[in-house]
Formats: C-alpha cells, sequence, structure tokens
C-alpha cells in the first residue's frame, strides 16, 4: 500500500514532451470544462468520423464522460441515454463517477437520483466480482453515498445494510490517498446512526472523528445536528467543538515542532524514508535545492514570471503537485483554509504543477473549483522533484525550514499541520 501513497516521478523529460494532438482525440474533448461544450465535440466527431462497428467499445470513455457530467447537473435523463450501452467505466471516469455521487448526496434534491444511480453501478460492480483495490475503494464509497441517500429517504435497514457493508470490505480508507476518505465515512456512518434513532453512538463518534483530525466541514455540520438532538439544545456546542479542535491541532503542533530544520543551508537536500518498502534504498530524495529561494522564478498560468525573492519577509509555501496526482489534489482543501487564516499576514502559499501544459492545468482548476495561486516548473527545474506531494516551507529570509510529503488524510489535519509549520516558522522569526 505504502507504494502508491506518493507519486514517484519518472523524468522529466518523458513528462514534458508532448505530442501535438489531432483535432478529435480524447485529450482535446476532455480539456473542455463545461458537459455542454464536451457533448457539441462528441456529437461533431461522431458525424465526422462514424463509429466502427467493429470497435464498440471505441468511444466508451467520451460517452461515460458526458453520463457523469450530466449526472453531475442532476439530469438522470442524459446520464442514462449515454449508457444505455453499459459502457465500461475506465477508472479514471469511475473516480469521476464516484466524486459526482459524492457531491449529488449532499443536496436533498438529489438523493433519489444517488440512491438510484449507485444501487445500479454498486449491482454491476457485485456481479463482476471486481476485486482490484482501487475499484474495491470505490465501491465503499459508493455504498457510503447509498446508504446515506437511504438514511435521509427513510430507508433505514438498507442504510444500515450497505454502511456496515462498507464498513467491512478492506479498501483504502487508511491510506491517507483519497481526499478526506476516512471524514467522509465517518460522517456517513453517523448519519445512517442518527437516522434509526442511535443518536449518543453518532455523537460519540463524531467526537472522536474531530478529536483525532479525522474531519472536514461536513464532520462539524453533522456533529452540530446531532449534538442539539442529544442535549436538547445547542448549549456549549461552540465551546465543545473548540476543544476538540485545539485538541487535534496541539497534537500536530507538536509532532510538527520535532521536524523544524534550526540550520538548513543550500545546496540543501530534502530526504524522507523511502516509502517502497521493497526499495534496496532505505531512503527517498523528495527535492534539491541548488539555489537560494531569492533566485527562483516561476511563471503563473498567465506567463508572467513571479520571482520568489519578491516574498522576503513573508513565510512562503511552495508545493509540488500535478493533475494526476491524487493526494496532490486531496490536500488542496487543507491548503485553503490556512491561506484565508493568512489573508492578511506577511504569507504567501504557491502550488505548483510540474510538467504538463498551460490548457491542462487550466481546464483542471476550473472544472475542480480550485482558488489557490497556481504556478507552473515545465521542466522541474526549480527543485528537481521526485516524489509529489511535495511542499516546502520558507521563513522570511528564504531558508527552508520545513518540508514534508504526501497528504495527511484529511482537510483539517491537512490544516492543522501546515497551520503549525507557519506558526512555528513565526515564532522562530
Amino acid at each position: 500500500m505504502k507504494k502508491i501513497i506518493l507519486s514517484l516521478l519518472i523524468s522529466s523529460s518523458a513528462w514534458a514532451q508532448q505530442v501535438v494532438p489531432k483535432k478529435y482525440n480524447y485529450t482535446n474533448f476532455n480539456l473542455i470544462v463545461d458537459v455542454e461544450g464536451r457533448e457539441k465535440f462528441y456529437n461533431q466527431m461522431i458525424r465526422e468520423k462514424p463509429e466502427n462497428k467493429a470497435k464498440p467499445a471505441q468511444y466508451n470513455d467520451y460517452r461515460s464522460s458526458l453520463a457523469i457530467g450530466w449526472l453531475a447537473k442532476g439530469n438522470l435523463e442524459r446520464y442514462k441515454y449515454y449508457t444505455k450501452g453499459n459502457p465500461e467505466f475506465s477508472f479514471p471516469n469511475l473516480l469521476d463517477f464516484s466524486y459526482t455521487l459524492e457531491h449529488l448526496v449532499e443536496d436533498s434534491n438529489n438523493l433519489k437520483i444517488v440512491e438510484e444511480v449507485s444501487k445500479a453501478y454498486l449491482d454491476r460492480l457485485d456481479k463482476n466480482k471486481a476485486n482490484d483495490e482501487l475499484t474495491t475503494d470505490r465501491m465503499q464509497v459508493l455504498l457510503e453515498v447509498n446508504a446515506m441517500a437511504n438514511a435521509k429517504l427513510g430507508n433505514v435497514d438498507v442504510a444500515m445494510k450497505n454502511i456496515e457493508r462498507s464498513s467491512v470490505i478492506k479498501g483504502m480508507r487508511e491510506a491517507k490517498y483519497f481526499k478526506d476518505s476516512k471524514s467522509n465515512y465517518l460522517n456517513r456512518y453517523a448519519i445512517v446512526l442518527h437516522a434509526a434513532g442511535q443518536h449518543k453512538k453518532a455523537l460519540d463518534l463524531l467526537t472522536e472523528a474531530v478529536r483525532n483530525a479525522d474531519s472536514n466541514p461536513k464532520v462539524i455540520a453533522t456533529l452540530r445536528e446531532i449534538y442539539k438532538k442529544v442535549n436538547g439544545s445547542d448549549k456549549g456546542l461552540d465551546s465543545t467543538i473548540k476543544a476538540l479542535q485545539d485538541e487535534a491541532y496541539h497534537k500536530y503542533y507538536k509532532e510538527v515542532e520535532k521536524s523544524y530544520i534550526a540550520d538548513s543551508k543550500i545546496p540543501f537536500r530534502g530526504v524522507i524514508a523511502n516509502p517502497d518498502e521493497d526499495s534496496k534504498d532505505k531512503t527517498l530524495t523528495l527535492f534539491t535545492a541548488r539555489k537560494h529561494a531569492k533566485e527562483i522564478s516561476l511563471p503563473e498560468l498567465s506567463g508572467k514570471k513571479v520571482n520568489f525573492a519578491d516574498y522576503q519577509g513573508k513565510i512562503l509555501v511552495i508545493d509540488f503537485w500535478t493533475t494526476g496526482c491524487t493526494p496532490c489534489v486531496a490536500a488542496f482543501a487543507g491548503f485553503e483554509k490556512v491561506v484565508a487564516d493568512y489573508k492578511n499576514d506577511p504569507f504567501q502559499l504557491f502550488v505548483i504543477n510540474l510538467f504538463e501544459g498551460q490548457e491542462t492545468i487550466k481546464s483542471f482548476i476550473a472544472k475542480k473549483g480550485i482558488t489557490l495561486d497556481v504556478l507552473r516548473d515545465v521542466p522541474n527545474a526549480a527543485y528537481d522533484i521526485q516524489a509529489t506531494p511535495t511542499k516546502i516551507i520558507f521563513d522570511p529570509t528564504g531558508t527552508i525550514r520545513f518540508y514534508s510529503s504526501g497528504y495527511a488524510g484529511s482537510t483539517d489535519r491537512e490544516y492543522y499541520k501546515l497551520k503549525a509549520m507557519v506558526e512555528i516558522v513565526k515564532a522562530h522569526s
């Protein structure tokens, strides 16, 4: 399992080589942000390049993407239209499918859609007896959202059956790979327990989640609702939540404090224990800093150069990512909370994309609603990053004080850890 926690990178030259695509291909199709535009592209494509009857799966990925795109808008009719031939979902499409249902289940207007669509796909997975780890993980999630939808629709027995089934499946919930895997599971489990009348058990479950930083805003919102049900009012609620969050934060503050770098000099090599337990090398070099931060310049998506020298006097955080790195993007929600906390302070955070084209990044950001400041390092020249996600924290003089890798596993834990780093740097500055 540890082998996939970091996205290990191959040589930058291989990543950077980008073949100019033909007019009609999945890459160009996938760059289009809105489903209406993708549908128009698809219809034009099949008019000019009709489907080859000898290759019935030729356009499966296109149809799957369109189905999921319409599903995200709550349009069940168009979803069914594009899935009427039961196209096989590639894993990226299955991932988008589960993300879409996770989003839809939060809206009471879409619960019946979520229940119907997730049940149909779960039946399909059961029939095909899928057993690879990634697909099994998505089955866990589909069972969770189906359970949550059924709980809110009043089908408590079905909800309890599916959440319990999800609980015993061996997936990747503890792997700190997908965004908020455990937090969302605990939240959905609590919602099912709450619907079943087990209010105290649900409250205890979420209390421990917040105390252990297995939490996110959804967990807090559900905890508030159930607390009032158990206690008859919201008296003491805010202080209870604050105490739990403070406990979690201070735990990670103490943990992070141990990794503060009191003396770092250029050249600097960031090293961690190798996550590949089968490797002969016991350590892995995450990055190499051969220049002082003030010597680094990287372009924004607009092409304008950003000089790190302009951030002297500020705490600077840089985080390296790619659009295909799931744990990289999972961490962004925690980063956004840190940025909000320090919006009036001498602080700057950049997420730096490696290897990918401008249009690919822009499309991805628009689809995901990413609000962070993005830079690009196509040749991976600034810090020779060897695994993503990797972040580096500089003090106001441009000296490296922290670095870390991987995703912390939840929005709140990612937030606590990075916030602790910033606060410790402030304390030493």
